[in-house]
């Protein structure tokens, strides 16, 4: 029913609908009590105009983010305010176009023999017409959430892009490439970097297939490095110790203090979507804050290692659920974070051959429970009742909800690979 080409159309459907949000946005800033633009977007402007004077974007109070991201927003300053959101719309567009093309590379075009790019048991049979391909596409490019989000001045848009790039680069085998922009993702937001595990063993996946079963050999091949993983480490390493470098060099401490040391030690008791809200509220003038600050990893880096060994070899699959193990066990969780991992499910509901109806009801639900404690958010931060309890209750409720829907999800692959595995020994 559809032609290739058709994508072009789908693009445009985006360009004029985000086009339209952010012409709305200026328009409801002017004439509303309630602002259409994000209240960061506010923050990065005048970090950027700091920065076309000379001076450093942390001299602007909640700047947390490195000074790469106020120099990019300068033209906010000199050629249009709205300059940022058509950069940030546009990052989501590109976004959606990287759904397009990792799904055609895993629906129209299986590795050759000679490839090198290892391939898990649920990709093997995964055949998508190009109707599939851009139903899918479409769940991104005309989904309003991370529209709405881009064009109200929130940069998530520049991560998601960075991601796919890295995973649409890894697997047409262009190593130097993905290095640089991995590396320029965990620069820009730190949370990319629990990526790295699961990248490692990826890298070193294809040689799974020489291994005759044995422990000591499954160590050697997995663990070991190859030729390829030392590649893209050094390249990336590199990469980030140049960016880094360069920005310690010009600001110093505050730089490492804002953009990457802060967030490691963050305690925000303003109400938001994680399960720890309330208790860091309560406990924040506590001498026991602090330790409470870092256990809260422990549930976070015990799930980040488990699934990096046990999903590997499915790398968008293992990137989704390390994105959204750390979204939803982190002690903030706002819901820009949501696009970190949202961006990855268009590529993994065409491989769900089972459980889809489960999957469906868990996302549903997921989307209930958001609009649960949005309610009861709105009574807090617009009308000023106290319902602190109530919105600690909810985010517990979302928690819930966010387990259910990390369960359906590994319910569903482990269906089809186990039922991939079956017919490969059948054949």
């Amino acid at each position: 029913m559809f032609k290739e080409n058709d994508i072009n159309i789908l693009l445009l459907i985006s360009v004029l609908f985000k086009i339209c949000l952010i012409i709305y946005g200026e328009w409801q800033d002017v004439t509303q009590v309630v602002k259409f633009t994000d209240v960061d977007y506010s923050v990065f402007t005048d970090a950027a105009r700091f920065v076309t004077e000379g001076k450093s974007p942390y001299e602007r109070a909640t700047y947390r983010y490195t000074p790469l991201l106020a120099l990019i927003l300068t033209p906010n300053i000199y050629v249009h305010p709205a300059f940022g959101k058509l950069l940030f719309a546009a990052c989501d567009l590109l976004t959606g176009w990287l759904i397009y093309k990792l799904l055609k590379l895993a629906g129209f075009s299986l590795p050759s023999p000679r490839s090198k790019v290892p391939v898990s048991q649920s990709q093997v049979s995964c055949q998508l017409s190009i109707d599939a391909v851009l139903l899918y596409t479409s769940l991104w490019l005309l989904n309003p959430l991370p529209a709405i989000i881009a064009c109200r001045g929130n940069a998530e848009a520049i991560l998601t892009a960075l991601v796919l790039s890295t995973i649409y680069m890894l697997k047409c085998e262009q190593l130097h490439l993905a290095a640089v922009l991995y590396a320029t993702a965990v620069h820009t937001k730190i949370y990319p970097i629990t990526y790295a595990l699961p990248l490692y063993l990826w890298l070193n996946s294809r040689r799974r297939s020489k291994c005759s079963g044995k422990v000591t050999e499954y160590l050697w091949n997995v663990l070991w490095p190859s030729r390829e993983l030392l590649v893209f480490a050094s390249i990336a390493i590199a990469t980030l110790a140049v960016l880094v470098g360069v920005h310690y060099a010009v600001y110093g401490y505050e730089f490492l203090e804002h953009t990457y040391l802060y967030h490691a030690t963050r305690r925000d008791i303003r109400h938001n979507f994680s399960v720890y809200f309330y208790m860091l509220y309560l406990s924040a003038e506590s001498e026991w804050a602090f330790a409470i600050g870092l256990l809260a990893f422990v549930p976070q880096v015990v799930l980040l290692v488990a699934f990096s060994f046990e999903f590997y070899d499915d790398l968008e699959l293992c990137c989704f659920l390390h994105t959204f193990t750390f979204v939803a066990f982190n002690k903030v969780c706002t819901s820009q974070y949501f696009l970190w991992y949202l961006c990855f499910v268009p590529l993994l509901l065409p491989r769900l051959a089972t459980g889809k109806t489960r999957v469906l009801a868990a996302w549903l639900a997921w989307a209930a429970a958001q609009a649960v404690w949005l309610a009861v958010a709105y009574k807090l931060e617009f009308e000023g009742d106290n319902v602190f309890v109530f919105v600690w209750l909810a985010g517990i409720l979302f928690f819930v909800v966010n387990i259910l829907v990390l369960w359906s999800m590994i319910a569903a692959f482990d269906a089809v690979q186990n039922k991939s595995k079956l017919n490969h020994k059948l054949s």
